[in-house]
């Protein structure tokens, strides 16, 4: 209250509650669906369209997916977890779920697949390095819902091609550059700012300093490194940022 409540913030309720109402009046809506967070939100709205419409509505809530650490789950290092491939490709959604804490697997398992909880359960009882079993499970069961079955199978084989020594290098994630671009700034800085392992090329300039980059199985610490065309074979080169962030950077040719 110090630094007061902007006129969205105080009004917070009394809009989403206004919206529920305009949802039924247009569309018929009696029923807002949402996290346990939301439910005196949504009751507003029920309440409304009660008061204003003489009419039944309803809300009804989920529990809100917490990791072990009591906090929202859906974050990654870019921002927002999204269903939409051309803000989260199909590799970097299974990538998010195979990288879960331990303490997490169980209650993902239960809540974001449809695995018999037999199951669930024999698989969130692995221990040490066999927990990665149930990890990959999650992580193709969640992303086969949301981007279908041959997409998890995609990235399936593009993180075993890069983590497992196995699968096809086929679908690893790819950035395509034109020699064009590498004669205007053939910095690896800069590539690594393009292909979008950096999210600037002063944090691509940190990163090489702090010894986080290779190209294929070479650390490279030097922030002037340069990239010709003929450094990159046909089958392209392997960049990778700490140790689970990869790209393979091809030239057009």
């Amino acid at each position: 209250m110090e630094r007061g409540l902007t006129f969205l913030e105080f009004n917070y309720m009394v809009m989403q509650g206004y919206d529920f109402l305009e949802l039924y009046r247009r569309h018929n809506c009696v029923l807002q669906m949402g996290g346990d967070d939301q439910w005196s939100n949504m009751l507003a709205g029920a309440d409304l369209i009660r008061r204003m419409e003489r009419a039944p509505a309803y809300a009804c809530t989920f529990n809100l997916l917490m990791n072990a650490e009591g906090q929202k789950m859906g974050k990654t290092e870019k921002g927002a977890l999204w269903l939409d491939a051309q803000m989260c490709s199909p590799y970097e959604f299974f990538q998010y779920w195979r990288n879960i804490a331990d303490a997490d697997v169980k209650k993902t398992l239960a809540m974001l697949t449809f695995l018999p909880m037999d199951e669930v359960n024999r698989l969130s009882a692995l221990e040490g390095s066999a927990i990665n079993e149930a990890k990959t499970v999650l992580a193709f069961e969640t992303t086969k819902l949301v981007h279908g079955e041959a997409e998890a199978e995609k990235a399936r084989e593009a993180s075993s091609a890069l983590f497992s020594g196995g699968g096809s290098m086929t679908d690893v994630p790819t950035f395509v550059i034109t020699p064009q671009q590498l004669e205007e700034d053939s910095r690896l800085t800069t590539v690594l700012f393009l292909c979008g392992l950096c999210s600037s090329r002063s944090d691509a300039r940190k990163m090489v300093q702090q010894g986080a980059v290779m190209m294929d199985e070479t650390k490279i610490t030097d922030t002037d490194f340069a990239i010709t065309a003929n450094n990159i074979p046909s089958e392209g080169v392997l960049l990778r940022r700490g140790k689970k962030q990869y790209c393979r950077l091809m030239v057009k040719r």
